[in-house]
């Protein structure tokens, strides 16, 4: 990640950021994943601004990363009114993450593996 004004994702967070989705991880979501696992903490607005995302989807990969335990938010109160900011943290330490994302990948694989054995077996008697 280069930093300008803010940090951006650069061409090897890019690539990541392609393999995941090619592995079936929705782009917004490993595109959040990629900018927060390189900052201590931050703000969803930094987060739509240096991962090149809109607020709407950086909302909904933020829920799910939290979903997964993968990240926490905790809110800090603007003075005055308003709504507070929303703060996010990863939980876990990205190789980690990476552990459970191919954990989750391989039983996958283990269920497509079964699921052609048995239409195998199904179809055996098809071929008359």
């Amino acid at each position: 990640m280069k930093r300008k004004r803010s940090f951006v994702l650069d061409e090897k967070d890019d690539k990541a950021v392609q393999l995941f989705a090619e592995l079936g991880m929705p782009k917004n979501l490993a595109k959040t994943l990629m900018y927060i696992s390189q900052v201590d903490e931050c703000r969803s607005a930094e987060v739509e601004q240096g991962a090149d995302l809109r607020q709407p989807e950086v909302s909904v990969a933020m829920q799910e990363m939290r979903r997964r335990g993968w990240a926490k938010k905790r809110d800090l109160k603007k003075k005055g009114k308003g709504r507070p900011v929303h703060i996010y943290k990863l939980t876990k330490q990205l190789p980690d993450i990476l552990k459970s994302f191919e954990s989750e990948k391989m039983k996958q694989v283990e269920t497509i593996k079964n699921d052609l054995t048995q239409l195998q077996t199904l179809i055996k008697d098809y071929n008359r």
